[in-house]
């Protein structure tokens, strides 16, 4: 994919490695470990989009005022795709839903201090920061100590029996495995997606009036969405009994938010013992921002990857990745340890907890620096890189990218097509 820094590498690996968890979560089980296939090709499709609509169109992924700004001493990117971010932003700007206004607005502001304001407000902003600003920055000097995947030993140093039997079967490893999903936008839907394709039993809980239409298509291939009130006591009740019963729980949640709901990691390790319990954040677990709501592109202009794509191509204004690839990557990063978790409880019958973050997976990518040049762009899309068949969504019939990984004798494989928010019971 163009861009300076090395996207489809990220892409290839990130893919590799949870197609290499599976191998080995096979190999555990008594078969010998299969072989893994990445195409770089597909890979890279799948850091985009994978839905294509046949007579139907998928609606806008940007809400009319998100994207960036420029400020009096630089630019700020406003994401106000969800409308409490949209109100917060337009509350501080003092401005209607108008991309003119905003941007008449936003130029009279300092790109921090309006960052400052709307983050305060409850909204999501960045300004844009150099990558040699970013590093001297104390949240991204916290995410450069963090390991890209955190694995909590204190949840493993009392074993405990695994809630349910369930063992790996070769050419469907994760049949029987049921994966609590609280998360939402890319990052940890990619994970669960992926899990979905090896055979889990997915159900996604999202709470009361909560909808994404741009990418509910593209992410709930293989899922069940439910909905619960987590602030209400009797879905709360609900909850409580779905973890009991699940295997992997994935949530999205800014630090402190499961918390702030009586829903914290000590609470949950009590309900579940054996939970393989998988979170991610914006902006990392420890530092200033450890809290800070955040997204892919917000990181990407914090972490100095859209300054350094304006300046290594000349050009007026931020240039971010061709792709979110750091949701993606950390996706498929969550995906594999979900798995890896999963061989460990069955092999020790412990539970675990991963952390992972898009601003420590943009250090990953930033780390072996800038490409010697723009890699071209990918070759026009061919029928020959979907997979056989229509899918027939919940908008209608489409066709989609083919597995961008292939574990030989257990190929991805999705038994239900993507389907929209709230349409399934809250129940196993």
């Amino acid at each position: 994919m163009p861009s300076v820094f090395p996207v489809s590498d990220l892409a290839a690996a990130s893919v590799g490695v949870a197609g290499l968890a599976v191998s080995e979560l096979i190999g555990l089980a008594g078969a010998a470990a299969p072989p893994v296939r990445v195409d770089r090709r597909l890979a890279s499709f799948w850091f985009g989009t994978t839905l294509r609509p046949q007579g139907w169109e998928l609606p806008p992924l940007w809400d009319s005022v998100a994207g960036d700004y420029r400020a009096a001493d630089g630019w700020i990117r406003l994401h106000t795709n969800a409308p409490h971010h949209r109100a917060a932003a337009l509350a501080v700007l003092g401005a209607p839903a108008d991309r003119a206004a905003v941007a008449e607005a936003v130029v009279r502001w300092e790109a921090g201090a309006l960052e400052s304001a709307v983050v305060g407000q409850g909204g999501c902003a960045a300004a844009m920061h150099s990558q040699q600003a970013w590093a001297a920055h104390p949240q991204g000097r916290a995410v450069q100590a963090e390991p890209l995947l955190h694995w909590t030993e204190a949840a493993l140093s009392q074993p405990m029996p695994a809630p349910r039997a369930w063992r790996p079967v070769p050419g469907r490893p994760l049949q029987g495995v049921r994966v609590l999903d609280l998360t939402r936008i890319l990052a940890g839907p990619t994970a669960t997606r992926f899990l979905a394709g090896c055979g889990a039993e997915v159900l996604r809980i999202d709470p009361p009036g909560w909808d994404e239409p741009g990418t509910v298509p593209e992410v709930t291939l293989g899922k069940r969405c439910a909905r619960l009130d987590l602030a209400t006591p009797g879905d709360r009740a609900a909850f409580e009994r779905l973890l009991a019963q699940a295997d992997v729980l994935v949530h999205g949640y800014r630090p402190g938010a499961l918390d702030g709901l009586g829903l914290g990691a000590v609470w949950r390790r009590r309900v579940n013992p054996g939970l393989v319990d998988v979170s991610l954040c914006a902006y990392g677990w420890s530092g200033p921002w450890r809290e800070r709501r955040g997204f892919d592109s917000l990181v990407q202009m914090s972490a100095g990857i859209a300054d350094a794509g304006m300046r290594a191509w000349a050009r007026e204004r931020p240039t971010p990745l061709p792709v979110q690839a750091l949701d993606h990557a950390t996706g498929y990063l969550l995906a594999a340890s979900a798995v890896m978790g999963l061989a460990r409880r069955w092999r020790d019958g412990v539970g675990c907890e991963v952390r992972a973050s898009l601003a420590r997976t943009a250090h990953l990518l930033v780390q072996g620096g800038l490409a010697d040049g723009a890699a071209p762009a990918l070759a026009a899309e061919t029928v020959g890189d979907l997979a056989p068949g229509a899918e027939a969504t919940s908008w209608g019939a489409a066709r989609r990218v083919a597995a961008p990984v292939t574990v030989e004798g257990a190929p991805l494989r999705w038994e239900r097509p993507a389907g929209a928010l709230g349409t399934a019971p809250a129940a196993w």
